[in-house]
């Protein structure tokens, strides 16, 4: 049976399934890898605001190579301003238009009908597929590792069908990604009338000079595989705007993009020391969404580059750059590396995928199966 990856691609968008994700686009993908032969596994975690969730785990084969497919079917908001419902999806000029059709629905497609034309001989394949990895992860794929591990099943390689092309399908191969901590600081004050500031106490020169401070610190050059980590400030609040009231707290929210020189709790540990030398008080509240990983070269690359070299005729780049992925997760078992569409429209209105590039990145998928279970 060989499965149409436009028709699938189109169906999985035409659920929609803003994150964190459940349901119907979970009964398309297993109607669809049912008949090849996988066992399906589905489980739902969690409460709001970070669950429900669904995971789907599908193995099907046994021993070694085990090979793992990974990815997500949740989907950030659509919106507004789309030309046309997001969550239906439609082709228009060779460009298959919908939420997800970027990131990351197409790919999924993409692989499981490259499942469908090719014969696993030997070994294992496995779909860990999420519908988390847009939110905060909680119920996502830590949870599908803990699943695995549980039943000791482990992947001898993982590759994530996040959307990383730039320029060109094939010009630029994730082997790592950069850490990721969210902060919010708050300095706390006593409210009261700009007139009478001998009866209040005003937060705001406190948290400047905190952020001050932030802004000289150098956290490092970077490494031959990792640009310098970065900290950025996202957000400076008080709890009332009025001009003549001195507020009872100011906030600021950064983030820092960190490589694998740092550690999260190091750069949290940081932020502490300096909040509290320079406004006594100052509460941190941090959520580290991952750590700083990378892949070297090895098995998994070599198949993955030489599968982009004969479809496309180039050397992709191999690269660290932009977000997080689920493979901050994945890393915990085996090498990981992501590699899929450009991605230009990704998260964008109308958020799209060529048809043309969709048809090869399959064949690329195709190509890795036979060279690895065929």
């Amino acid at each position: 049976m060989s499965i149409d990856p436009i028709a699938l691609a189109r169906a999985l968008i035409n659920c929609p399934s803003l994150t964190p994700a459940r349901g119907a686009v979970f009964d398309v993908l297993e109607a669809a890898i049912t008949p090849l032969g996988f066992d399906v596994h589905r489980f739902v975690l969690g409460e709001p605001p970070d669950g429900p969730t669904e995971n789907m785990v599908a193995i099907r084969g046994s021993g070694a190579p085990h090979f793992g497919f990974a990815g997500h079917l949740d989907v950030v908001p659509p919106g507004d301003g789309w030309s046309s419902d997001p969550f239906e999806a439609r082709i228009e000029d060779g460009v298959l238009i919908g939420r997800g059709a970027n990131d990351m629905k197409s790919a999924i497609a993409a692989f499981v009908a490259a499942l469908s034309r090719s014969e696993q001989a030997r070994g294992t394949c496995s779909l860990l597929i999420t519908g988390d990895e847009e939110g905060f992860s909680t119920y996502g794929t830590p949870r599908i590792i803990d699943w695995l591990n549980e039943r000791s099943i482990r992947p001898e390689m993982i590759l994530i069908g996040e959307p990383t092309s730039v320029d060109r399908l094939g010009d630029t191969v994730k082997i790592g990604r950069r850490g990721s901590v969210n902060m919010t600081m708050t300095v706390p004050g006593t409210q009261g009338h700009v007139a009478y500031p001998h009866r209040a106490d005003n937060p705001i020169p406190g948290l400047a000079r905190v952020v001050a401070a932030l802004e000289a610190v150098h956290l490092d050059d970077g490494t031959d595989a990792f640009p310098p980590s970065n900290l950025e400030f996202t957000a400076i609040l008080t709890p009332t705007q009025a001009n003549n009231v001195i507020p009872g707290a100011a906030t600021a929210q950064l983030n820092i993009r960190f490589n694998n020189l740092q550690r999260g709790a190091d750069l949290v540990a940081m932020v502490e020391d300096i909040a509290a030398r320079e406004a006594p008080g100052t509460t941190v509240a941090a959520r580290i969404s991952g750590e700083a990983f990378l892949t070297p070269p090895g098995p998994l690359f070599d198949v993955l580059v030489a599968a982009i070299r004969e479809e496309t005729g180039l050397a992709p780049e191999l690269s660290t750059s932009g977000g997080t992925s689920d493979g901050r997760f994945l890393i915990q078992l085996c090498p990981v590396v992501d590699f899929g569409l450009p991605n230009a429209t990704m998260h964008k209105l109308d958020e799209s995928a060529t048809i043309e590039d969709i048809a090869a990145l399959s064949r690329i998928y195709e190509n890795i199966l036979r060279t690895v279970l065929g």
